[in-house]
């Protein structure tokens, strides 16, 4: 994954190793940099040799580099120490930069070091060798471990291409994953390449280059995403016929769930597993909009409850659940509030899992009554990043219909709405309402304005008529009233004059 130079790397196994490049020229300026990782206390990056002029960086102790050369004035050393060890095994940055004037080092995000160059002197660096990469001509101790993304003036060198015609310098670098392996987030897995590595994201609910993208549906009340679980007959056919990163064994005495949701629905199934042995499993908001969680691992016995104390869930509002249970004890947690324990009496075994359904259930006729009801409405809102165990039910039906042991009835459309970024489509509808109600108060006093203005212009044109012609009220074409008559009452007998 990403620049190919940047990648481009060569791995030295033994103190004599090498690689060597035509002679570098950088007579008047150089700029080298590079990327370095090693076990080793001690080596030499890079070397090339004149008959008396040098360049080199090297690797000096295990918590030193140093960039040397001689122009003709005798040598010239700048370095960078460390506060921690650089033979960690993990990617550190050098560049050394040199000029008429100056030379500079620089080691990972450290200050940089710096010498000015003699006032009276050579200026020319005169290189008639072979530059060597990991090793050296001047029998020092050569460097052990990797290098990459290794260049000279702007121009990258490629060391896996002269590596692979190299005896005792492999192409690549392996041991990538130590490095980097932390960005693979969310179950993600780290999985090493010779020219970096990639974050395998199957056993994860996210998608993207680091697992880090959030997979996010919108659902209606005719919705039901339905994941089904290994057959029974499967198991003894061929258990390793399937992936396990698809199915699940038949027999759980724990669960992980994790899901992210975002609705204005009470009551409402935000999640239900089946059994063949009808145990079953409830992850639900209740009337008071807090959640509830239903066991059912005993068929004799009714479900039982475990109520969070967390409020207002069916707020419109993005809220994380995590369900984790361990035979008998089970753990609850809602976003960043503390986390709930709970007890079961059962024996802690959910027998046969059959399937997983998100949104509405079919065929619920084995459930209790009010599950029943609840079960047969529906789920409206959204849901995201879902996790059953190793299973991402919603991320099978979403980017792997075709291939996943998924059944989807009634409209599932992707979207964004499990984003913390994305919009509250709720608050959008009511920001929607009360901006029309705004607009409709503002039209009504602009109206209200408008009559008022118009009458008052009229009642001074009346009394001016008067003045100037003489004329009696009761003459009067433009106005129907006089002084005793009641002015809602002309209003409504002539509206033309008084609205607009």
């Amino acid at each position: 994954m990403g620049d190919k130079n940047f990648w481009n790397a060569a791995f030295f196994d033994k103190e004599t190793s090498y690689l060597h490049f035509p002679t570098f020229h950088g007579e008047l300026s150089a700029d080298i940099s590079f990327l370095f990782k090693t076990t080793a206390s001690s080596g030499v990056f890079l070397e090339n040799l004149g008959i008396k002029d040098f360049i080199r960086i090297e690797l000096s102790s295990s918590t030193r580099v140093v960039f040397s050369f001689d122009v003709g004035n005798g040598p010239l050393e700048v370095h960078v120490e460390s506060m921690v060890p650089l033979n960690d095994n993990r990617w550190h940055r050098v560049r050394a930069e040199r000029n008429v004037k100056e030379a500079s080092l620089r080691l990972d995000g450290l200050p940089v070091a710096t010498q000015e160059a003699p006032a009276d002197g050579h200026l020319h660096l005169q290189l008639n060798s072979q530059l060597f990469i990991g090793g050296t001509a001047s029998r020092q101790k050569g460097f052990r471990g990797c290098i990459r993304s290794l260049q000279l003036n702007g121009v990258p060198l490629d060391l896996e291409e002269r590596a692979e015609i190299t005896p005792g310098v492999q192409p690549g670098c392996p041991g990538h994953c130590s490095s980097y392996g932390s960005l693979c987030q969310n179950q993600g897995r780290c999985v090493e390449r010779a020219s970096g590595f990639h974050c395998d994201c199957d056993l994860s609910a996210h998608t993207g280059a680091f697992c880090r993208t959030e997979l996010s549906a919108s659902f209606q009340s005719g919705t039901s995403l339905r994941y089904t679980f290994k057959e029974p007959y499967e198991l003894s056919r061929n258990s390793s016929a399937l992936p396990s990163s698809i199915y699940s064994e038949l027999t759980l005495r724990g669960e992980n769930v994790s899901l992210t949701f975002r609705t204005n629905q009470s009551p409402a199934l935000l999640l239900y597993v089946s059994s063949y042995y009808t145990q079953y499993l409830a992850l639900l908001i209740n009337k008071h909009d807090t959640l509830e969680v239903r066991y059912k691992l005993d068929s004799s016995r009714d479900a039982e409850v475990l109520k969070s104390k967390v409020k207002s869930l069916a707020d419109g509002e993005l809220h994380t659940v995590t369900l984790r249970r361990l035979t008998d004890s089970v753990s609850l947690q809602i976003d960043q509030n503390p986390r709930e324990d709970f007890n079961l009496t059962s024996d802690g075994e959910f027998n046969g899992i059959k399937s997983l359904v998100l949104g509405r259930v079919h065929d619920s006729e084995d459930l209790d009554p009010d599950l029943s009801r609840l079960a047969s409405l529906g789920f409206s809102g959204c849901l995201s990043v879902v996790r059953f165990n190793s299973i991402s039910p919603l991320k099978a039906a979403l980017l792997h219909p075709d291939s996943s042991p998924v059944t989807i009835s009634g409209p599932l459309l992707q979207s964004s709405c499990g984003s913390s970024a994305a919009a509250n489509p709720y608050a959008a509808e009511n920001t929607h309402h009360l901006s029309g109600v705004i607009a409709v108060v503002i039209f009504v006093i602009v109206t209200v304005l408008a009559i008022t203005a118009r009458f008052l212009y009229r009642r001074k044109e009346t009394y001016r008529n008067q003045e100037v012609k003489g004329v009696k009220q009761e003459d009067s074409q433009d106005f129907h009233f006089n002084n005793q008559t009641d002015p809602q009452n002309v209003s409504s007998e002539n509206p033309k004059e008084y609205f607009i």
